[in-house]
């Protein structure tokens, strides 16, 4: 291909052609990945924005969007975790706020469970998660985000790089998430 050092114009070309293709393969393995990795958070988490089922569905593949555009601009400031939880819950902020400026209200749609089946022996185990759910959705938004990140294992520091606050900060929201959580848990 090098003939004394220097690449022709054809090689040049075969090149710039290759590039974008293998950089789109490597970008969608990277994605796919992502997805194998954090994909369950992810609905976990989409489930902590909507309880309606369409809805729902619609949020993740909003956020699944939002990540395939997102990935080539990860620069590795933050660990892709951290990236990955950010760019959700900004799309999750997002959909919350469109819902809001709609003429209908929550109170107008319907509950939906949610649609996976699950054994006879997890009954009660599903009951208290559509409760804890329930709750979740009723906390303010800056609660909500903490809460539902800590539920996902991420540590406070973490949280705080997702959310662009302090660590104290993180800590003061959670210790507050908590206590709603637990009123509306008794249901004071």
């Amino acid at each position: 291909m090098l003939n004394s050092g220097r690449v022709s114009g054809a090689e040049l070309n075969t090149i710039a052609d290759d590039t974008p293709a293998r950089a789109r393969s490597r970008l969608e393995r990277k994605y796919e990945a992502l997805w194998s990795e954090y994909g369950d958070g992810l609905v976990r988490l989409a489930s902590s924005y909507e309880s309606v089922c369409d809805a729902r569905e619609d949020l993740l593949q909003e956020i699944r969007l939002a990540l395939w555009k997102a990935l080539p601009t990860f620069r590795g400031d933050c660990s892709l975790r951290t990236f990955v939880y950010r760019v959700a819950h900004n799309r999750g902020l997002t959909h919350v706020w469109r819902r809001k400026t709609q003429t209908q209200s929550s109170a107008e749609l319907p509950d939906a469970d949610d649609p996976r089946p699950s054994p006879e022996a997890t009954v009660i185990q599903t009951a208290d998660h559509s409760s804890l759910m329930d709750a979740i959705r009723k906390l303010p938004i800056n609660y909500r985000q903490v809460i539902t990140m800590t539920l996902e294992e991420l540590p406070q520091s973490e949280i705080a790089a997702v959310l662009g606050i302090s660590e104290n900060n993180v800590a003061v929201r959670l210790n507050r998430a908590r206590k709603l959580l637990r009123a509306y848990l008794e249901g004071k």
